[in-house]
C-alpha cells in the first residue's frame, strides 16, 4: 500500500552541549532523539541530527561558524528545508542561523508551539496555544522580522504611501500584539470563571477529583480508557492529548470519582505554555488526589518522573496526595525490577493488567466515610428526599408506611439524616 502522508519539512537536528549551560539547557543524544519524535508529531522528516560540544555558545551563531558550515553543507547534500535547535536560541540568533544556513531554522520551543496549535481542539485550548505563540513571537520581532524596523518617517524621503505618524512598524505590532495578549488572558479568565463554577458544585456534591499528570506519551489516555471506557484516541506519539477530559469513575460502590486526563508534560516545556496552560493544569492545584502516570519502560523515567515533579511544584500541587502509577510493566525488560512501596501501582493500562489493585487504592486514598444506607423517612420529612437528590447518590425510592429510601451518602449528609437510618 502507498504511504499518502504528507511529510511537511525535511528536517536536521542540531544541538549543543556546553558545560557553561544549565544541564536541563543542554543537548545529548536522548533529548536529540526525543526532538526527533516530536518532529515527526508535527508531521516532519529528520534527516540527521547533529550534536556540537563546545566551551560555551557562539553569541552570534550559537555553534560557531565552522559548524555552521558543515550543517549548511548537510542540508544541502539532505534537502533538508529547516534545522531545528533543541537548545533556545535569541532572537538574533535565529536571524543569523537562517541568513547563514538559506533554510528556515526553528529551536524546541517554536516546534512544540507549532503541535499545539496543530492539534489544540477546544475553544480554551486553542485560546492557551495563541496566548503562547504570541508571548513567544513579541521578544522575537525584532530579530525575526528587520523590515519593521522602517521608521514610517516624517523626512518625506521615503517611499509614496510610507509617510506616517513617525512611529516604526515594530512599535506598531508590539502594540498590536499586547492588545492581543490583553484580550487572550481576558477570555482565559473567563475559562477560569466557569470551570471555577463547575469545581464548586462538584465540591458541594462531595465529588473527589483524581487527576492523571505525567510525562507524554506515559499512557495516561490509555489509562483513561481502560478506566471509564471514555473512546479517546490514544496513539504512540508525542502531546497526542492537549485538551483536558474528565470522565465520572466509578472507583467503587460507594464512591464516585471525576477522573481528568491533562496534557503531558516534556523537558524544556516553554515557559509559555506553562503560563498559559495553567488555566487547565490549576485543575490538579484543586485535584484530591493525582496520579502519576510513569512509562517504566523507557530508559530515562527516572529523568522524565523528575520533570513532572519539578513541574507538579511550579503549579503549586506539590503538596497533594499521591498514587505513582508505573505503566507499560508488561513491557519492562526482563530482569528489571519493579520499584515498589505504600503509594506505588504497577499496571499496564493497554491489557488491564493491576488496574483493580490501583481502584481499591484510589478508594482506599479518597475514603472519608461515605457509606450506603437505607432511610425511612417519614412523610412530614420529605423534604429531606430533595436534599438527598442533590447532594447523595439516591439509588431506590420506595413509598410505604414511610419513604424508603437507599442512597449512598457523605459525612456531611449522613449527619442530617442519622436519624431515620435503618438498624
Amino acid at each position: 500500500m502507498q504511504n499518502t502522508k504528507e511529510i511537511r519539512d525535511k528536517v536536521v537536528l542540531v544541538g549543543l552541549n556546553s558545560p557553561v549551560l544549565k544541564r536541563e539547557e543542554n543537548a545529548t543524544e536522548e533529548t536529540l532523539e526525543e526532538l526527533s519524535a516530536l518532529v515527526e508529531t508535527a508531521g516532519g522528516e529528520t534527516m540527521g541530527l547533529v550534536l556540537q560540544n563546545r566551551p560555551s555558545p557562539d553569541p552570534r551563531t550559537f555553534i560557531g561558524e565552522g559548524k555552521c558550515a558543515e550543517v549548511k553543507l548537510y542540508c544541502e547534500n539532505t534537502g533538508a528545508t529547516m534545522v531545528i535547535f533543541d537548545n533556545d536560541l535569541s532572537p538574533s540568533q535565529l536571524r543569523v542561523l537562517t541568513e547563514a544556513l538559506g533554510v528556515q531554522v526553528l529551536d524546541r520551543c517554536g516546534l512544540i508551539l507549532d503541535i499545539f496549535a496543530q492539534r489544540a481542539r477546544t475553544r480554551e485550548g486553542r485560546l492557551q496555544v495563541e496566548l503562547a505563540q504570541y508571548q513567544y513571537l513579541l521578544p522575537r520581532l525584532t530579530g525575526m522580522w528587520t523590515h519593521l524596523e522602517r521608521q514610517a518617517g516624517t523626512s518625506g524621503s521615503g517611499p509614496i504611501g510610507s509617510k506616517g505618524p513617525g512611529e516604526t512598524q515594530l512599535e506598531t505590532d508590539r502594540r498590536h500584539i499586547h492588545r492581543k495578549i490583553d484580550k487572550l488572558r481576558e477570555d482565559l479568565e473567563d475559562v477560569r470563571r466557569v470551570r471555577s463554577t463547575q469545581r464548586r458544585q462538584r465540591q458541594k456534591n462531595e465529588i473527589p477529583v483524581v487527576a492523571l499528570v505525567g510525562y507524554t506519551n506515559a499512557g495516561k489516555s490509555t489509562l483513561l480508557n481502560q478506566l471509564t471506557g471514555a473512546g479517546i484516541p490514544a496513539n504512540n506519539r508525542l502531546f497526542d492529548t492537549l485538551d483536558t477530559t474528565s470522565r465520572l469513575l466509578s472507583v467503587s460502590d460507594t464512591m464516585d470519582v471525576v477522573l481528568s486526563d491533562t496534557v503531558g508534560f516534556i523537558r524544556k516545556l516553554p515557559h509559555q505554555l506553562v503560563e498559559a496552560f495553567k488555566a487547565t493544569l490549576e485543575e490538579l492545584e484543586y485535584a484530591d488526589l493525582l496520579l502519576h502516570v510513569i512509562d517504566i519502560s523507557s530508559p530515562e523515567w527516572q529523568e522524565q518522573a523528575q520533570v513532572v515533579e519539578n513541574l507538579i511544584a511550579e503549579l503549586g500541587a506539590g503538596g497533594l496526595p499521591r498514587i505513582d502509577v508505573f505503566n507499560k510493566s508488561d513491557c519492562l525488560p526482563a530482569g528489571e525490577i519493579m520499584p515498589h512501596g505504600e503509594d506505588i501501582c504497577a499496571i499496564s493500562a493497554k491489557t488491564g493488567q493491576g488496574v483493580a489493585q490501583l481502584l481499591q487504592m484510589i478508594a482506599q486514598r479518597l475514603d472519608k466515610g461515605t457509606r450506603r444506607v437505607v432511610l425511612h423517612l417519614p412523610y412530614d420529612q420529605g423534604g429531606l428526599l430533595d436534599a438527598l437528590y442533590r447532594e447523595a447518590k439516591v439509588e431506590a425510592v420506595d413509598y410505604g408506611e414511610t419513604i424508603d429510601v437507599t442512597a449512598v451518602c457523605g459525612p456531611r449528609v449522613l449527619g442530617r439524616v442519622q436519624a431515620f437510618i435503618a438498624p
